[in-house]
């Protein structure tokens, strides 16, 4: 796994303990409602990653871009699939996405260089991304 993925995981992780240790209630409260929102329901968790994925393509969030790139390999997508998805992102959110898909494919490359995705370098299934 790449230094920049391990940073990315080891600071979102430290963070995310840091501001819900702070223990504001509806910041807290906001964190929860973000992390039920990717469970599975009447749309399987995958299905609601790749459309976090598009979304935060859309809004141009690189940190959001990575958070669910990652999980979405974990929960198995495949390249052609992360194309697909990217396309869809890129279609809405026109050419100022560019910048931000080539850093996702960047991103992608990492993971698929690195080990398998489930294994103990998994980056918590919790908070915002």
């Amino acid at each position: 796994m790449s230094d920049r993925l391990m940073e990315f995981r080891a600071f979102r992780e430290r963070m995310n303990e840091r501001i819900l240790k702070a223990g504001h209630l509806p910041i807290n409260r906001f964190f929860t409602l973000d992390t039920k929102a990717y469970e599975d329901g009447a749309l399987d968790a995958r299905t609601k990653e790749v459309a976090g994925l598009v979304g935060s393509l859309v809004l141009r969030c690189d940190d959001c871009i990575a958070y669910h790139l990652i999980r979405c390999k974990e929960l198995g997508l495949t390249d052609a699939q992360f194309f697909e998805a990217f396309n869809v992102g890129l279609i809405i959110g026109g050419s100022i996405v560019i910048p931000h898909l080539r850093r996702a494919v960047a991103l992608l490359d990492e993971l698929n260089a690195g080990p398998a995705p489930g294994t103990d370098a998994r980056p918590p299934a919790n908070p915002p991304a």
